[in-house]
C-alpha cells in the first residue's frame, strides 16, 4: 500500500514497487513454487523445478486476498500465505498492532488465486518465549481453525518474527507441521533445515536491484549458517524481557 500504518511501514512496498518486483521475478527465468513443492523436495519426494523461487506473505493484511493475490495471479506466480488466525477470525485476538486485515472467510479465495495457505499462529507471539502449554495452543489452534475453514490439512507454519528454538521446532513437528519457515535473512539451499527454512525480508528500502541480485543468487548469505552474536544476544534479551513483561509484540 502507499500509506501503511507506521509500525509495519518498513516491511511494505508500494503497489508500483510490488509490480516491478513481480515483473523482475517473471522475467528472471525462475519458477515460482509453493511451500508444499519445497517440502516435497526437502523430504526427498520430488525434485525442484529449474531455478525455483518461493514467495511468501505473512499475517493476512487486507490487501492480500484482493490486489496482492490478483497481481500475482495475473502473472501466473504461485505463492504461500501464512495467516495469523487471531487477527482475521471474528472476535479473535492477536498481538499485532492495528492494521486493516483480511477475514478468515477470505482464506479460500487465496487458494483460488493459486496461493497456498499456511499457519502463522493465533496471536503472532514470540514462540520461543512461551510456556509449553501456550505454545501448543498457538501451534494447534491456528492449524485447526484454518483446516476447518479450508476443508483440508494445513501442513506448513511460519514463525512470527522468525523466532524459534529447538523446543519450538520439535513441538511444531509434533503438532503436525511438515515445514516451518523462519527468517534468517538468507537464501535457502538444498541443505536448509525443514523446520527453520531461511527467508529474505523485503523492506521498503530495498531497491529493484536488490531483488534482481537475490534472484541471481547474490547479495545474501546462504543457509544454513551459524547465528551471529548479535542474533544470539537479541534472543536472550527478548526471552528475559518476556519473563518480566509477558507476551508482547516485538519485531
Amino acid at each position: 500500500m502507499d500509506d501503511p500504518p507506521g509500525w509495519i511501514a518498513e516491511f511494505t512496498v508500494t503497489p508500483k514497487q510490488f509490480a516491478a518486483h513481480l515483473d523482475a521475478i517473471a522475467g528472471s527465468g525462475r519458477t515460482p513454487l509453493t511451500i508444499s513443492a519445497l517440502a516435497d523436495h526437502l523430504a526427498g519426494r520430488a525434485p525442484l523445478p529449474p531455478r525455483p523461487v518461493l514467495l511468501t506473505f505473512d499475517d493476512g493484511f487486507a490487501d492480500l486476498p484482493g490486489p496482492t493475490a490478483e497481481t500475482l495471479a495475473g502473472r501466473g506466480l504461485a505463492a504461500t500465505a501464512y495467516l495469523t488466525t487471531g487477527a482475521i477470525a471474528p472476535g479473535g485476538h492477536s498481538l499485532l498492532p492495528p492494521a486493516p486485515m483480511m477475514t478468515l472467510a477470505q482464506a479460500a479465495g487465496l487458494e483460488q488465486h493459486g496461493m497456498e495457505v499456511g499457519s502463522h499462529t493465533v496471536t503472532h507471539a514470540q514462540l520461543d518465549t512461551l510456556s509449553a502449554k501456550a505454545l501448543a495452543v498457538e501451534l494447534r489452534s491456528s492449524k485447526a481453525v484454518l483446516e476447518d475453514t479450508l476443508g483440508h490439512p494445513v501442513r506448513h507454519l511460519a514463525y512470527p518474527h522468525g523466532y524459534n528454538s529447538a523446543r519450538v521446532r520439535a513441538m511444531s513437528a509434533r503438532a503436525g507441521y511438515e515445514t516451518a519457515t523462519a527468517v534468517r535473512h538468507a537464501l535457502s539451499s538444498d541443505r536448509d533445515e525443514r523446520y527453520r527454512i531461511a527467508r529474505l525480508i523485503v523492506r521498503r528500502t530495498h531497491t529493484l536491484a536488490d531483488v534482481t541480485d537475490w534472484l541471481a543468487g547474490r547479495g545474501a548469505r546462504l543457509a544454513p549458517h551459524r547465528d551471529s552474536p548479535k542474533t544470539v544476544a537479541w534472543r536472550w534479551y527478548r526471552r528475559g524481557r518476556a519473563v518480566l513483561r509477558g507476551p508482547e509484540f516485538a519485531g
